[in-house]
């Protein structure tokens, strides 16, 4: 049996990114409706247990990196207790976290002593009254409160910011200005269908060239920066600016030529690519008895399937509803 997850495109996996609830306690408007999605049972979730045993079955085939995700992965009661039990796990590089921000700050000095490398805060409005628009909820200060103290931590601090037409374009150069005295990357993320009923309608389509065109309208000292060969993100930085950011084409979708990345759910479905509609729930295999070889056996057959790019992953399924909170942000 082969110990490398190399699908038939020749990528080799290597990145995990595990939902560890699908739960929030946001509400923004391009992640679920308003009154919020269908949550599962609690049984119907993965275990902790189950959790780290995926992990380090995946670490063993050449995982080295996971990314915690959520819905937000601090609601979860024990959640710094699954992240100590996993620091333990000495085939991961590294350990990262998407979090909204409400509840980490009283755990950040917790984390800077775990093998937590980077952490990813969502936050598209740096607007009070436009924040509370965009997540239905008014936790605006203590976000902010939040995204400074990360800054000066020693975690590396990455900004997620959904570029949503007719709601935030206004603020991406308040964005960039952001990283002029803050050591953090803004990473610009073009909005997706995954909100629970489908791609929103919009009089613009703000794609990475327009996106991009409208940052060079505002900042004309910028240089490009080299990229790892799977990075998500294309990246550049205001030269004197301490800071950096970032454009992620995730609709448009021109990263997939390197993708190195699986995802699973937090009730166990196994996803070879966001757009697809999984291929396998790995969590009734465990209960169902599987061993530690089976399951890896398991994860090398499904890699296979992984489809060339998003828009075949798309291609091969009727629709997409999802939310983003269900999928694992």
């Amino acid at each position: 049996m082969t110990d490398k997850l190399i699908d038939n495109f020749g990528r080799q996996i290597t990145y995990l990114r595990l939902a560890i609830t699908d739960r929030c306690n946001l509400r923004c408007q391009y992640c679920m409706p308003a009154h919020g999605v269908n949550i599962v049972n609690r049984k119907e979730l993965l275990s902790y247990k189950e959790m780290y045993r995926i992990t380090r079955v995946l670490s063993e085939l050449g995982v080295n990196k996971v990314r915690l995700t959520g819905g937000e992965p601090f609601v979860r009661k024990n959640f710094i207790s699954f992240l100590e039990s996993l620091s333990f796990n000495d085939k991961l590089e590294e350990i990262n976290i998407t979090t909204n921000g409400v509840l980490i700050k009283k755990y950040i000095e917790k984390l800077e002593k775990l093998k937590i490398k980077n952490i990813n805060l969502s936050i598209d409005s740096l607007n009070e009254e436009n924040f509370n628009k965009i997540t239905r909820r008014k936790v605006f200060n203590s976000v902010f409160q939040t995204l400074e103290k990360l800054e000066k931590s020693s975690l590396n601090l990455k900004l997620n910011v959904v570029v949503q037409s007719g709601i935030n374009i206004h603020e991406i150069k308040d964005f960039i200005e952001l990283t002029r005295l803050k050591n953090l990357s803004v990473r610009f993320i073009e909005e997706m269908p995954f909100n629970g009923t489908g791609l929103r309608k919009t009089d613009q389509v703000w794609n990475y060239n327009k996106i991009l065109t409208e940052i060079k309208l505002h900042f004309k000292n910028i240089s490009v920066l080299k990229n790892k060969k799977s990075a998500t993100s294309k990246n550049f930085k205001v030269e004197g600016y301490l800071g950096s950011f970032g454009i992620i084409p995730a609709f448009t979708r021109t990263i997939c030529t390197d993708c190195n990345r699986i995802r699973i759910t937090a009730t166990g479905l196994f996803k070879n690519c966001l757009f697809d509609d999984g291929v396998f729930n790995i969590r009734d295999f465990i209960r169902n008895g599987a061993s530690n070889d089976e399951l890896k056996q398991l994860f090398i057959n499904s890699i296979q399937k992984k489809p060339k790019n998003g828009f075949v992953a798309e291609a091969n399924r009727k629709e997409v509803t999802e939310s983003m909170s269900i999928i694992g942000g």
